[in-house]
């Protein structure tokens, strides 16, 4: 018998590790790491609390070391979604009756677990299989995707506790009801912590979940698979089925079951899906809800009273850290002519000291890009660049792919704010600087900021003039869902800075706030009534008192 009105523990962000020299974090995780890239990983489809192996298989190799073979992943079938469906499906009935308290106290476990024994596997499995670095590895696998799990069970609580107003002998309640059918999460290679946010929000809400991790990203995507079964996740609540686009999403949106999307990836791809959602209305028992978080093209804007030493490193740290790769990554660059040769010598000094190479060297800050099309893609921009009559290469501007994906930090000066790589999403290690000359005003450059992109996700002002970061902040209210003052466009905290985007960075519903939860509950309003009406009529119908109706009637008609 469960009758409490439980509060969950109050929650709070992870502490980051630092793995200094010496430090036993530092040797744990080494050790980890040295474990993890000795063994032949099997990477399979988890249907109804199973792990299948389907016998379509691909290699995996490290980003950083691709002689390195890190495994096989097993992929999906048509068929083996079809059964992802319907163990969803059947698991549905009992998960979303099952108390809150137990949901929250799985998850609540599991950040437990990933706080302690499990956070050494997980970060050297994003480091292996993402090229992530030990900081970007710890920030992500381990303290933000903890800080998830934590802050989303207060976030329910929360929620649940939000219940209307009551007036004489009636009890009104809310029920916030899980959505009708299954929810769709498809999650990226660059965040393990989205990729283990978006199946497990909806979860928690007492829906279930087909999860479709980036291919790139499926070694982490096994391990949070394991953990959550560690935590006593039942079977059938979420179902891993990695594989092709198509594979997967054809038969997931072709279901009349389909009840949500939860979606971070590229804009092509999410608006390929609403489309396609939007083409099957007729057929879904209920209208889908679409959550996305896609593109973006984030800024850093300097006005002539920053600090440039701020300036450098908030480019360094914001456009470089873990290759650019972070959707909210800065990647073009406004700064004042006159503040431009302290900001390039302070910057070019501080990209000199940057090393690059694999993960299990801790000395370095930069390692390698996900796959061969991203290093196709982003080099190729490089090359046009040198070609550029109006681009300057500022910095970097070298890449190889003999061992690994690498590509140098590139910063470029370019003379035409619209030159392409000022406009176009590269998701990669390339700054891209416009020095606005003495005659543009910086209202003008506030414009271009405004209107060169379609994307607003994040973004920068640097200022010591207060003047100036509230005039920046009222004029570029739509240009970033993130907005940042004084400090790099990354870092997103869950509890601190709810994260999200809109224009063509998708629709804002802030992962790491209650937002985000709310959407995933469909809302059942209860009226209880203790004291029952007896007739039909209500007191506006009697008759003013020692007057005859014939009387009444009289005066109306009069009137």
């Amino acid at each position: 018998m469960n009758n409490a009105i439980a509060r969950p523990p109050p929650p709070f962000n992870e502490p980051v590790r630092s793995y200094a020299p010496g430090s036993p974090e530092r040797a744990s995780l080494k050790s980890a790491l040295t474990a993890m890239r000795s063994e032949e990983h099997v990477v399979t489809p988890y249907i109804n609390g199973r792990h299948v192996e389907t016998g379509v298989t691909e290699d995996l190799f490290a980003p950083h070391d691709l002689d390195h073979r890190i495994g096989t992943l097993h992929k999906v079938s048509g068929e083996h979604v079809q059964q992802a469906i319907q163990a969803a499906m059947d698991a549905r009935h009992d998960w979303m009756r099952m108390d809150w308290i137990d949901r929250s106290a799985i998850f609540l476990k599991a950040a437990d677990l990933l706080a302690g024994p499990w956070r050494d596997r997980l970060n050297a499995a994003t480091m292996l299989g993402q090229s992530k670095n030990t900081y970007q590895a710890e920030i992500d696998s381990a303290c933000e995707l903890i800080d998830f799990f934590r802050f989303n069970v207060e976030f329910m609580a929360r929620i649940y506790e939000d219940q209307p107003i009551n007036s004489d002998g009636v009890w009104n309640r809310v029920e916030y009801r899980p959505l009708e059918g299954f929810v769709f999460a498809i999650t990226p290679f660059n965040f393990t912590a989205i990729a283990g946010n978006l199946p497990t929000a909806p979860a928690m809400m007492g829906n279930t979940v087909l999860w479709k991790p980036a291919s790139t990203a499926t070694l982490s995507a096994k391990v949070i698979v394991e953990l959550l079964e560690e935590a006593g996740l039942p079977p059938g609540v979420i179902n891993l089925v990695p594989g092709s686009g198509a594979t997967v999403g054809d038969p997931v949106m072709a279901s009349e079951h389909f009840t949500g999307l939860h979606f971070t990836g590229s804009t092509g791809t999410f608006n390929h899906l609403w489309q396609t959602i939007a083409a099957n209305l007729d057929h879904y028992r209920t209208y889908p809800r679409i959550v996305g978080e896609t593109g973006g093209k984030d800024f850093i804007v300097a006005h002539e009273s920053a600090d440039p030493i701020a300036v450098a490193t908030a480019i360094v740290r914001g456009s470089f850290e873990y290759q650019g790769q972070k959707c909210s990554a800065s990647s073009r660059v406004y700064v004042p002519e006159a503040l431009w040769p302290e900001v390039e010598r302070e910057m070019t000094s501080q990209l000199s000291e940057v090393k690059m190479g694999p993960v299990e060297d801790f000395t370095n800050f930069v390692n390698a890009v996900i796959d061969r099309k991203s290093y196709d893609n982003i080099t190729s921009y490089i090359a046009r660049a040198k070609d550029a009559p109006r681009v300057e290469v500022v910095h970097g501007g070298s890449y190889s792919d003999e061992e690994g994906y690498f590509i140098e930090p590139t910063v470029l000066r370019a003379d035409d704010p619209h030159y392409e790589t000022m406009e176009e999403e590269l998701f990669g290690p390339v700054a891209s600087v416009f020095v606005a000359p003495e005659s543009m005003s910086f209202d003008d450059v506030l414009t271009l900021v405004d209107e060169t992109s379609p994307y607003a996700l994040t973004g920068a002002v640097f200022a010591q003039d207060r003047a100036v970061l509230a005039h920046a902040t009222d004029r570029l209210v739509e240009s970033a869902g993130n907005f940042y003052l004084n400090d790099k466009p990354t870092g997103a905290v869950v509890g601190q800075q709810p994260f999200g985007g809109a224009r063509k960075s998708g629709t804002n519903d802030k992962a790491g706030s209650y937002v985000n939860l709310l959407r995933w509950a469909s809302l059942r309003s209860i009226k209880e009534t203790f004291t029952l009406p007896t007739h039909f009529s209500y007191p506006f119908h009697q008759p003013d008192e020692n007057m005859a109706e014939e009387e009444v009637a009289e005066r109306v008609n009069g009137a």
